[in-house]
């Protein structure tokens, strides 16, 4: 039984300290942000698209 305790325990320590330790190494990896994002899905893109809509309206209320 303290085996099983023994070999529960060193396993535990070692996924814990290779999860550690493999993040820190892994910063060269690119990050997901890299990946193309829709335009329905960019925040700058949507906020754009709302000035632009906000100008318009204005511009033709005026005219």
């Amino acid at each position: 039984m303290h085996y099983l305790l023994a070999a529960i325990g060193v396993i535990t320590i070692a996924v814990l300290l290779w999860r550690v330790l493999s993040s820190e190494r892994d910063d060269t990896t690119p990050t997901r942000k890299a990946a193309p994002v829709a335009p329905d899905d960019d925040p700058d893109f949507l906020r754009k698209l709302s000035e632009e809509q906000r100008r318009k309206r204005r511009d033709d209320e005026q005219n």
